[in-house]
């Protein structure tokens, strides 16, 4: 059974003054329509990248390992309505720099990226729209890089809580830590000040 969720829609803002319709309808009409188990992988680390998909139900979180701490971390999420994809590594079947993961069971529309670059491809609006969504996973990737130096843990984890509210409930403690690159721990005394409004 799927959960349903509504995630905001400005988690990821690459979508931002983007009308991907288009895409969506692609993966529609010549996705092939996949059942995912938590847990299970749409890309692979060290494997060439393969995939886009379109989430019609579910959550999927991107992965890095670090060999020398033996840790996975957590860098982004891909919510219901939005695509997933190790972009732009897939179009041309790049080693993958992410493990793409189910964070629950999902349900998505896949197509390869070979597909999604013939499309780019096939005239000049479809090459402008590769760029465009270039640039603003760029900047997306770009900002919240910044902000890990601009604003302290606390005011990332608040700032995900007013931007993102039902992801903050759906998404496991250790992910959120991740995400904001602090221990489960803090992340824990986080909450409960904020929560309480007992902030030290």
């Amino acid at each position: 059974m799927f959960m349903k969720h509504q995630p905001n829609k400005q988690f990821n803002s690459y979508k931002e003054g983007l009308d991907l319709e288009f895409l969506r309808e692609y993966c529609m009409e010549k996705g092939e329509r996949r059942v995912m188990e938590r847990g299970e992988t749409l890309e692979e680390a060290g494997e060439p990248a393969q995939w886009v998909a379109y989430v019609e139900r579910g959550c999927f979180k991107y992965m890095v390992h670090n060999d020398e701490e033996g840790k996975d971390y957590c860098t982004g999420f891909a919510f219901e309505g939005e695509f997933v994809a190790d972009f732009p590594y897939c179009l041309d079947g790049d080693v993958s720099e992410v493990s793409i993961e189910a964070d629950m069971p999902c349900e998505v529309r896949v197509i390869s990226g070979r597909q999604l670059q013939a499309l780019f491809d096939s005239d000049p609006a479809m090459a402008k729209m590769d760029v465009k969504i270039l640039k603003n996973l760029f900047k997306m990737v770009y900002v919240r890089s910044l902000d890990h130096y601009r604003y302290t843990a606390r005011s990332r984890y608040r700032r995900l809580l007013s931007r993102c509210p039902q992801v903050v409930q759906m998404l496991s403690l250790k992910d959120i830590a991740s995400f904001l690159n602090i221990t489960p721990i803090y992340l824990s005394k986080l909450r409960r000040e904020v929560t309480f409004g007992k902030e030290g």
